[in-house]
């Protein structure tokens, strides 16, 4: 609905994408993964390499397209109505990638980010803990150095693509001094599969089915000096960074929840009860209405995020946690609306909805939940307003009846109510 304000190439970037997805990929594929029939969508990974589209964002040396955020966001919009396994197919490239591009050496990139994009190598993010959930920091899974390699021992579960997977980026504790600061624990390691490394369990989940969610173990795993990404005890510097593509992919992911939306409207024009489609009660098309209103406000607010981040805006992150938590949220909202238009037969398998429904649950979850963001959006908006710069006209000054012995600061603040 945005066509409009994208760019020439971008506009045919997306109209690519929506081909590709109405085109390439089958119903009978999208119901194999639901029933667990796949375990990993490697056909899905190599038809998307054919139409080079693994590396929208990244340079054109390593397989990528060269392009900006804002393409990359057009591109989920469409592909997002697949659904959440095949929307995280797409958007590990932008998460394992963006560490490598950004931090790796050459050799690194030439190893793994160039075969990886061209679709010759599967790559997955380890970073969630049994242990620790939101708790990022708390790691434990350990990587010992010893001469010219590391010996990691420890487990990471939620890890898609944990079955499939050709190597892993995996986030483990190297500073083991009891006073070292949090953020100066963390080291993040390129881990090929092979001894040692093992998908131990494939979880049996609820929707997101067919990307091969596992927990991940590894057993005295040998990884050379050189498949470390950035500083040793940098990695909350490469985490910080990973989480504008994490939260990204999940905002623009969810905006195709579109799909649910259309089949519910288009059902609503076909079914008749009380003599007359079900699209003239009010009841029904203000449903409509408010789901488009969501997902119009959602697309904005991602849109807006996509292209802070390619201006490196001063806002940008308080913009993706604000994108990524309000279009997940829409998303749930928007299917349950559909469902509730469609009635009983919306809750059965005779259509995609409950499957949409199954899946779309995930996005408020991972990534960071709804209330790690308000945490981070709140946090990054105080900083703003209250930085000494911000030069936005201060709204203390026009009480009617001011009393500085009733105010809750003092001279001393930056509130200065007298001068304005």
């Amino acid at each position: 609905m945005y066509d409009f304000l994208l760019s020439p190439e971008v506009k045919e970037l997306k109209q690519e994408v929506r081909e590709f997805v109405r085109e390439e990929i089958s119903s009978d594929y999208l119901r194999q993964m639901d029933n667990d029939e796949i375990v990993y969508p490697h056909e899905f990974v190599q038809k998307l390499a054919e139409r080079n589209l693994r590396g929208i964002r990244f340079p054109k040396e390593y397989g990528g397209r060269g392009m900006n955020w804002v393409a990359e966001m057009a591109a989920f919009e469409e592909i997002g109505c697949l659904g959440m396994a095949l929307g995280c197919a797409f958007a590990m490239p932008s998460i394992v990638g963006e560490a490598i591009n950004v931090f790796g050496t050459e050799e690194q990139k030439q190893k793994y980010l160039k075969p990886y994009l061209e679709g010759k190598l599967v790559s997955a993010e380890a970073l969630t803990e049994p242990r620790g959930g939101s708790d990022f920091f708390g790691a434990t899974t350990k990587a010992v150095q010893e001469g010219d390699y590391f010996i990691v021992n420890g487990q990471k579960r939620f890890v898609v693509g944990a079955e499939g997977a050709d190597f892993f980026v995996v986030y483990c504790r190297t500073n083991f001094d009891p006073d070292a600061h949090k953020y100066n624990k963390i080291s993040l390691l390129i881990i090929d599969k092979g001894p040692g490394v093992e998908a131990e369990y494939l979880y049996d989940l609820m929707g997101c089915r067919g990307g091969g969610t596992g927990r991940l173990v590894f057993r005295d795993v040998k990884v050379p000096r050189e498949n470390l990404v950035g500083e040793l005890h940098g990695g909350a510097l490469i985490f910080n960074q990973m989480m504008i593509p994490e939260r990204m992919t999940s905002a623009g992911g969810c905006l195709g929840i579109w799909g649910s939306l259309d089949l519910a409207l288009r059902y609503s024009d076909k079914r008749v009860a009380f003599g007359q489609k079900i699209r003239k009660f009010q009841a029904v098309n203000f449903n409509i209405a408010d789901s488009i209103m969501e997902l119009d406000a959602a697309r904005g607010l991602a849109y807006i995020a996509a292209q802070a981040v390619d201006n490196n805006a001063p806002n940008a992150r308080r913009l993706v946690s604000e994108a990524k938590r309000y279009a997940t949220e829409m998303a749930w909202k928007v299917v349950n609306n559909a469902m509730q238009v469609m009635g009983g037969i919306g809750y059965t398998k005779v259509y995609p909805v409950e499957r949409a429904l199954r899946d779309t649950r995930l996005g408020l979850i991972w990534t960071g939940t709804s209330e790690i963001m308000n945490l981070l959006i709140q946090h990054d908006y105080y900083q703003e307003v209250l930085d000494e710069a911000y030069d936005r006209r201060k709204m203390e000054q026009d009480a009617m009846k001011p009393d500085d012995s009733e105010r809750c600061f003092t001279d001393d603040d930056m509130w200065d109510v007298h001068n304005g």
